[in-house]
């Protein structure tokens, strides 16, 4: 990345890599993945540590070679992870082992890196900022995005009724076939009178947007009383400003706004968020890649998610 900007900013290039320090491990890449934080990142809503930059904060692959203090890993060991530091967009990267984990037999390299950020993500949102019980209805924007896919399931899993929005016909039979309960056509109904009619009138506990806009502003007249609204993006729009008192009394509303990078930097959330993760895959939790593209086409790839044309994950290939 050479600048701030449109995807003509992304730009492939050759680099030397040095030796791994100390307490880091060569990964050699065999799956990236691509995400919203990157897009923001490349248009400069969120900041990187300088310029040229390499974007990604997630991925696969297979371990090099390690550095001299390094007990924990072995050349050959299959590895994820997700967070920072930058870098990801790459064949090979250089990565301290506390950001590792190991990928457990039965689940491929393409599994994993297409679900290390979302899981941890989705792990963040039903576990810590507002834990899902059983019995509560929750709404899902973009429930057939990879984000989505994975909310929908662990949601259903921990006893939820989840109603999700979508864009099409055919993502609404994905986010079916994912255990979504109801879906929404955002396009040909007004989500809010859906919602409310879905559920007599009552509205939902916990709503997670990931489109930001007009869509997060409507989404408070589809909540309960005390019911949370998560705001985890802004893929359709700026964020709107919210006064606290279209919050409160009326409508007793609490809003959340989590930060995945902040949550994966913590070690001990970090460390949670992937066990149960991988638990989840353990369990039968299904990952939908809705592309791989080489890793030379990162642009195409930030072109794609941005204009909602892929389901699920997108992966480059190194």
């Amino acid at each position: 990345m050479t600048a701030p900007g449109g995807v003509d900013v992304l730009k492939p290039v050759r680099a030397d890599l040095p030796r791994p320090a100390a307490d880091e491990v060569r990964l050699r890449q065999t799956a990236i993945g691509v995400n919203f934080v990157d897009i923001y990142q490349r248009m400069g809503l969120y900041p990187v540590p300088g310029m040229p930059a390499v974007l990604g904060v997630e991925g696969a692959g297979v371990v090099e070679a390690v550095g001299t203090e390094v007990k924990a890993f072995r050349i050959g060991d299959r590895v994820a992870y997700a967070g920072l530091p930058l870098g990801g967009y790459a064949e090979a990267r250089n990565l301290p082992t506390s950001r590792l984990v190991r990928i457990p037999d039965g689940i491929d390299d393409q599994t994993a890196a297409a679900a290390m950020l979302r899981g941890i993500t989705a792990h963040m949102l039903l576990d810590r900022v507002c834990p899902v019980r059983q019995g509560m209805v929750v709404l899902v924007h973009a429930a057939a995005g990879g984000l989505g896919l994975i909310l929908t399931q662990w949601a259903k899993r921990l006893g939820a009724t989840v109603i999700g929005t979508v864009g099409s016909f055919d993502k609404a039979e994905l986010a079916r076939s994912h255990g979504l309960d109801h879906a929404i056509l955002y396009r040909e109904t007004d989500f809010v009178a859906e919602v409310r009619r879905l559920t007599n009138g009552t509205g939902v506990d916990i709503a997670y947007d990931g489109v930001g806009g007009e869509t997060l502003t409507r989404t408070l007249d589809a909540m309960k009383p005390f019911g949370t609204v998560i705001s985890v993006g802004q893929a359709g729009g700026s964020l709107p400003a919210i006064a606290l008192g279209e919050l409160g009394p009326r409508r007793s509303l609490s809003l959340a706004r989590p930060s995945f990078l902040a949550y994966a930097g913590d070690p001990k959330s970090y460390a949670r968020a992937t066990a149960a993760l991988f638990e989840q895959l353990g369990r039968g939790l299904k990952i939908k890649i809705g592309a791989e593209l080489a890793l030379s086409d990162a642009a195409t790839a930030h072109l794609r998610l941005e204009q909602g044309a892929t389901v699920g994950s997108i992966l480059l290939r190194p």
